[in-house]
């Protein structure tokens, strides 16, 4: 997940099939009216501007939730500190694999959980990440520089590698997104990062991993095919409307969670709030007849009309095979890494979810945008959800109760 907004805008208790609803109805006024239903509290919308580090503020943005849901306070967490950390391990993994291993800015939701459980945690105020002239994130010098440093250590000039390769990685991002004090002072309280993680109400081993694909067993786990989970981490492979169940069940119980998925598709209207998977419909074969030479209408321009929505329109029935099937094919990709914290209805009580993005407020609903069902079961790569959202037959199943 890694696709910040300078690039994207240029550019479940069942296995059965994904049913959202049987006849989605359309509006003739060519409106989107959305009624919040499930609104859960959630801190600040964030923006991670030119930097491809969604993974960090989406999960950063969720650990912030699950601490106020537990009682604790209402904080601002550095998603940098998670992003300088994770970069580290990052390249130490990409020399031990002589190259042949991810690097870059990218990341999954298990990054977040996964630092704070080695390496701790520290406020935004503390550790903002912005060391080198700019007042947002702007990643494109850094990500070139560490890239570039870390494909020549693996030629290893030396015919080995010397012992200040990693003194120098750390060099560059101290230089860009700072130092990390060995201790800092917060609310009158003296911290380490780790202690600072662990004076949290919250257990790490409470958040569960979860995706449904059909390439692999149900109720076992897997890592993810994509290539930012450098990590290797494992999800739980569940069926899709099992899937849906554990999300709609988290927020039943005041639970936001971390939403992976494709945002590369045409339904996705960042700007207009939604994002949809209209379903376009097939015309007769007009070929040979005499309408044919008056009646010209290509599939891209019929797929284009179907894009071209400004309400409620039809949309796809969205199956696990349909699903897998855009997988396999790379039609569906790990773009993008959000925050799920509802859900909503439109006009006509079609079924939609509440997201947080992390570009910024500058957008109709300040931030927020609302994804159909059919969206949702499509293009979904994974979420992470606190094992609270798990029914009991799941988490049986999974071996987690």
């Amino acid at each position: 997940m890694k696709l910040p907004i300078t690039l994207l805008l240029g550019a479940v208790a069942f296995c059965a099939a994904a049913e959202p609803t049987d006849s989605v109805k359309t509006d003739s006024t060519k409106t989107f009216i959305f009624t919040d239903v499930i609104d859960l509290p959630t801190t600040s919308v964030k923006d991670q501007n030119k930097s491809g580090t969604c993974w960090s503020f989406s999960a950063t943005s969720f650990m912030e939730d699950e601490i106020r849901h537990n009682g604790g306070d209402s904080l601002d967490l550095s998603e940098m500190y998670t992003v300088r950390q994770c970069y580290l391990d990052k390249a130490r993994q990409y020399v031990r694999m002589y190259g042949q291993a991810n690097f870059g800015a990218g990341g999954s939701a298990m990054d977040v959980p996964y630092v704070w459980d080695k390496y701790g945690a520290m406020p935004e105020e503390v550790y903002s990440g912005l060391n080198y002239g700019e007042e947002k994130h702007v990643h494109g010098e850094l990500d070139a520089v560490l890239a570039a440093y870390v494909k020549e250590i693996v030629k290893k000039p030396n015919g080995k590698l010397s012992t200040a390769w990693e003194k120098g990685i750390e060099g560059i991002l101290d230089a860009y997104l700072g130092e990390v004090p060995e201790t800092f002072v917060y609310k009158g309280k003296t911290y380490t990062p780790k202690s600072f993680a662990e004076s949290q109400p919250v257990k790490i081993s409470d958040y569960v991993p979860v995706t449904s694909f059909t390439h692999h067993p149900y109720y076992e786990a897997y890592a993810v095919e994509v290539p930012d989970n450098w990590l290797g981490a494992k999800y739980y492979n569940l069926p899709l409307e099992e899937m849906k169940a554990v999300v709609d069940r988290s927020l039943e119980k005041g639970h936001t969670l971390v939403w992976a998925a494709d945002v590369s598709e045409r339904g996705f209207k960042w700007n207009k709030g939604v994002a949809l998977m209209p379903k376009v419909k097939e015309e007769k074969d007009l070929s040979g007849t005499e309408l044919s030479r008056w009646v010209k209408l290509s599939d891209s321009e019929r797929a284009n009309d179907a894009y071209n929505f400004e309400g409620p329109v039809e949309e796809i029935k969205v199956t696990p095979e349909m699903r897998q099937d855009m997988f396999d094919k790379q039609e569906t990709t790990d773009d993008h890494g959000m925050e799920i914290v509802g859900t909503a209805v439109d006009q006509f009580g079609n079924k939609y979810y509440k997201v947080k993005n992390s570009w910024d407020t500058n957008q109709v609903y300040d931030g927020f945008f609302y994804v159909s069902e059919p969206y949702f079961l499509a293009k979904t790569i994974n979420v992470l959800v606190h094992r609270d959202a798990l029914p009991k037959e799941t988490a049986t199943k999974l071996g987690l109760k």
